[in-house]
């Protein structure tokens, strides 16, 4: 059994978790992955390994199908039957040069670790946060500390510059020389701000959130098309060159099982209303 050593929501059906599993802090990088189960008839379900202190990880998540809601209920303290990890191949950290990790929504909790590694590595990180308002907006202050230079903007304009990443790393690489690029958020961010920077040829990576089940390759669920070819998200990724992959082909698969999760989520429910009409 794995420990919630904190529990806190940080938005709206976002929370912030760190449990205690040595094992995935001990061997962690950025870019990884773990995959949780919360009792022994709950579904395996992927979270970003989004921090490391101690013996303790950070997984950041919304709470929007079946079992993220049923984790969202749990509290410090309380216990997740199974963590496996860290799984997933870790960031390409080198001397890159001059780098830009840009982050959309919940995909922001993903690039703090990122940012420590490349600047440790002797990057200059120049940080890119977005999200639809700012009572969306997470890690900011971290993300700040993090990079050289962190630009925020938000959808409706409450909070830094008005509009999306892709508008801002588009007058970004008109302005000075990028040697690569990290984009992780939803699918959609990822394929319009990738095909900015794949108009000024520089490297870019995205980390795809393809379905996944068991997250050793042995499924098949979580297969990509990049570069033409069928990859695993789960052991030849998460990370890939942005540029190759078929954004609408994963799009499409991102969206097979939403009526079966619809209604598994609603049996949640019903289940929860039941019980509290039986405590009453």
């Amino acid at each position: 059994m794995y420990r919630i050593e904190k529990a806190a929501k940080t938005a709206e059906n976002i929370f912030e978790f760190w449990i205690h599993a040595p094992h995935v802090a001990r061997n962690a990088r950025a870019g990884q992955f773990l995959v949780l189960r919360i009792d022994e008839h709950g579904e395996r379900i992927p979270l970003t390994v989004s921090g490391v202190d101690g013996d303790a990880v950070r997984v950041v998540f919304m709470a929007v199908g079946k079992t993220t809601t049923q984790l969202a209920r749990m509290a410090a303290g309380d216990a997740i039957r199974d963590v496996a990890g860290p799984l997933g191949k870790p960031t390409d950290v080198k001397d890159w040069g001059t780098c830009v990790v840009i982050g959309g929504g919940v995909g922001i909790a993903c690039t703090p670790i990122i940012a420590r590694e490349l600047k440790a590595a002797g990057n200059t990180v120049i940080g890119i946060i977005g999200a639809r308002n700012a009572g969306l907006l997470l890690l900011e202050d971290e993300m700040r500390e993090a990079c050289d230079e962190l630009v925020v903007c938000t959808d409706d304009g409450s909070k830094g510059y008005h509009g999306f990443p892709a508008d801002i790393l588009k007058k970004l690489l008109a302005e000075r020389t990028i040697d690569a690029i990290w984009i992780i958020g939803p699918a959609i961010m990822m394929k319009i701000t990738s095909g900015v920077s794949k108009s000024f040829g520089v490297k870019t990576f995205v980390s795809l959130n393809p379905i996944m089940v068991d997250g050793t390759g042995m499924c098949g669920s979580c297969r990509v098309t990049v570069g033409g070819e069928t990859r695993f998200a789960c052991v030849d990724g998460p990370e890939f060159d942005a540029h190759e992959v078929d954004f609408d082909e994963l799009m499409q698969r991102q969206r097979i099982y939403v009526d079966q999760e619809r209604a598994s989520l609603e049996r949640f429910h019903e289940h929860e209303c039941r019980c509290g009409r039986e405590d009453a």
